[in-house]
């Protein structure tokens, strides 16, 4: 038997598995999105998130047009929660490393800012105009995982930058 010479060597280049940390903290950041996700359902469904019928239907539209809003913000919401999982992901490496750094660290950032000024509306407006008790707690409690995703996002960017960098 004869061996076949190779004449040509396929360079592959690898990566460093994402770490354990940082896959943890993409899976957390989809779990984030979930109470506010079932929150929103369950106002499109009619169920008593806080808000009278009156306001349901002047308002938001609920019912009618608003249940597709008000789904498909959530649908939303959640398909970008869990793009930070193509971060830590080693079964294929995602093009231009560098541009998707930079762009993942933009959207944390956005992330960021758009949950703080989420705050200042929540606690002004709406609260105040619409809500009241128990259900306006409930309501906080929901929306309150959706301020650490900028956070988490950004430490699964820079781990994905420090493995890629090269």
């Amino acid at each position: 038997m004869t061996t076949a010479n190779v004449t040509s060597a396929t360079v592959t280049t690898h990566t460093a598995p994402a770490p354990r940390w940082a896959r943890r903290t993409a899976h957390a950041i989809a779990l984030c999105a979930v109470p506010s996700g079932l929150w929103r359902l369950a106002m499109a469904s009619g169920i008593y998130v806080g808000y009278s019928d009156e306001i349901l239907h002047d308002k938001f539209g609920i019912p009618g047009w608003g249940i597709a809003y008000v789904i498909g913000l959530a649908v939303l919401q959640e398909c970008a929660a869990l793009l930070p999982l193509l971060l830590v992901t080693d079964r294929w490496r995602l093009p231009r490393p560098k541009t998707v750094a930079i762009t993942a660290a933009a959207a944390s950032a956005f992330a960021t800012l758009l949950a703080l000024s989420q705050v200042v509306v929540y606690f002004t407006v709406e609260s105040q105009t619409y809500m009241s008790g128990t259900a306006n707690t409930v309501t906080g409690f929901c929306y309150a995982p959706l301020f650490v995703i900028g956070p988490l996002l950004a430490a699964v960017t820079w781990s994905y930058w420090k493995r890629h960098r090269a």
